[in-house]
């Protein structure tokens, strides 16, 4: 008999085929398209079955499908051929590259024992659970400036020292990815700043507001309240011990039975198992770890002044040296992939000197290590890649092209205009993985959507017209974030998954419940925005109220349902 799990699954796979079944177009060439099927098919193939890379490759291969008018042969070699466009793109390839870079460095501080050092050195102060969950969080904060950069620091830095306080690995890897692109997207200064003001700088442009574009996006800052919930929920969870959905099983298991990964997890960065080396047998000492850390980040923040301030020179025709151009000015035009590179080969280096001077692995060790460490990425950067070629896919057959058009057929008050463009961003994000190809797709839309009905239905010059405009811009990044928060095929979250060494659907399925209750009260306050609350002085607190309460009641129906206590106890490390 078919058990009423299996039964479920199948009903949610027939569901969607369904839904994207239902959702169809006609190509320019007349060929019937069926934008939404390839991501939703991934998504749910992905958590229904736990394997990400078929999953994924079925979504490429349906798109390639249809785009080559339903020939199965023709629709493979279109496929293969998205694939390797996703691989010899520049900046593709750069972060692929990186990622093994890093995965050598994993490999090499590991084996020579500089991970564990600095366990041992740091669990003499941070003994408990909720200390190294706050210390992750707090150090997802501190490092704003880029996501990229946030998930590679926080999650190997603090993994040793959450799992030796009994975090478990999904909890670890939702505070990794709730402080990488939530808190880059809503920083003053970062990677994102430059293309989020050169979006609005364009919307502006189009509707003819001589208004700075930097002004704007400030202003749109209070109203993006998914960012803004997500983090909080983050300190939340973590100061209160009390977890939602599936992760409250996931504490409950770290602590009760110290496994950080569940019973026949995949991680992404499968650390123990790929590189075998008995904890505590080398020297090599712990602050050779934090120099290594210091200098992936000092590098890669120098890397992103130099290509921004060389790309400011050329596009300006100056001659100047690359130094004198303000840091925040490079910052817009930079190439953060490339400083991530020199960041993460100058923390290599490091740690493969200190491991040699202290001979704690011999040369020929070492670069075995090094190439065990590149193994680690290697599922990492398959999934990667696939994600990329299945936005090549979604963009062949018009996935956001259709969702946008569905939306803009609804005629509705302007007030309405930020709730509507936040669900379209979020579904867009959701299902195409990217929260820039959102932004990029959606900006020009929502500014000229919020301030040509605005101007339509309110008296010229009331201050109401551009207010909605801003909320609308918010509601563009908040939604786009979203799906870059926990899509499956997102790159930040297959990233976050990644340097937390967690299962991948595991973190998918544990994060979601939180990203859902973010998104959840976005909406109501996006509602409230529409019934004529439209400060953000007002909407904000109350935002943070109802998530206080929503998140103490989830905690309750959870724990009710699978027989667990509220609240996770705060394991604390014995003295030896």
């Amino acid at each position: 008999m078919v058990s009423a799990q299996k039964l479920l699954k199948t009903i949610i796979v027939v569901s969607v085929l369904v839904i994207g079944l239902l959702a169809y177009k006609v190509g320019p060439t007349g060929t019937l398209l069926f934008p939404l099927l390839p991501p939703l098919l991934a998504i749910v193939l992905a958590i229904v079955t736990r394997q990400v890379l078929p999953a994924l490759f079925a979504g490429v291969w349906v798109a390639g499908l249809m785009v080559a008018g339903y020939n199965p042969v023709a629709a493979t070699s279109k496929t293969l051929e998205w694939i390797v466009a996703s691989a010899s793109d520049s900046w593709n390839a750069t972060i692929l590259v990186f990622d093994f870079i890093i995965g050598a460095f994993v490999g090499v501080l590991y084996a020579s024992g500089a991970i564990h050092s600095l366990a041992s050195s740091i669990a003499t102060k941070i003994k408990s659970s909720r200390a190294a969950s706050l210390l992750a969080s707090v150090l997802g904060v501190v490092i704003f400036f880029d996501d990229y950069t946030n998930t590679i620091v926080v999650g190997n830095a603090t993994r040793p020292i959450t799992d030796k306080t009994r975090v478990s690995r999904e909890l670890l890897s939702y505070i990794v990815d709730s402080t990488a692109a939530p808190v880059a997207g809503i920083a003053l200064v970062s990677t994102w700043i430059g293309y989020e003001v050169g979006l609005i700088k364009g919307g502006l442009g189009s509707i003819g507001v001589n208004m700075a574009a930097y002004a704007a996006w400030l202003q749109s800052v209070p109203f993006r309240f998914y960012s803004i919930l997500a983090i909080i929920l983050v300190f939340l969870a973590v100061m209160t011990r009390r977890h939602i959905g599936p992760m409250l099983k996931a504490e409950h298991r770290a602590v009760q039975e110290g496994k950080v990964l569940r019973d026949n997890a995949k991680p992404l960065m499968p650390t123990e198992e790929v590189l075998k080396v008995a904890s505590g047998t080398r020297k090599t000492p712990g602050w050779v770890f934090i120099a290594s850390i210091i200098a992936l980040v000092t590098v890669t923040l120098l890397g992103i002044w130099y290509t921004g301030a060389v790309a400011v020179i050329q596009a300006s025709k100056l001659s100047i040296p690359w130094w004198k151009v303000p840091f925040n000015e490079a910052l817009m035009e930079s190439d953060s992939a490339t400083a991530l590179l020199w960041g993460s080969f100058a923390a290599y280096l490091l740690a493969l000197t200190a491991s040699l001077l202290y001979r704690s692995l011999s040369f020929e060790k070492a670069m075995e290590y090094t190439l065990k460490g590149m193994y680690l990425m290697v599922y990492a950067n398959a999934i990667l890649l696939l994600a990329w070629s299945i936005k090549s896919g979604v963009d062949a057959v018009g996935t956001a092209d259709y969702v946008v058009a569905a939306a803009k057929s609804i005629a509705f008050p302007a007030a309405l205009v930020p709730l509507v463009i936040f669900l379209v961003s979020m579904f867009i994000s959701f299902t195409t993985g990217t929260s820039w190809g959102t932004f990029g797709i959606m900006m020009p839309i929502a500014i000229t959507m919020a301030y040509e009905l605005a101007s339509s239905q309110l008296d010229a010059g009331n201050p109401m017209i551009m207010t909605i405009v801003y909320a609308s811009i918010a509601a563009v990044f908040s939604g786009g974030i979203f799906g870059d928060h926990c899509s499956p095929i997102s790159d930040t979250t297959i990233m976050s998954s990644m340097f937390s060494g967690a299962d991948h659907i595991d973190h998918v399925n544990t994060q979601i419940p939180y990203a859902v209750t973010a998104a959840g009260i976005g909406i109501v306050l996006y509602v409230l925005f529409a019934a004529g609350i439209t400060s953000p002085i007002i909407l904000l607190p109350v935002g943070i109220a109802l998530l206080v309460i929503t998140h103490r009641v989830l905690n309750k129906v959870t724990a009710t349902k699978t027989s667990l206590p509220e609240t996770v106890p705060n394991y604390v490390v014995e003295e030896p």
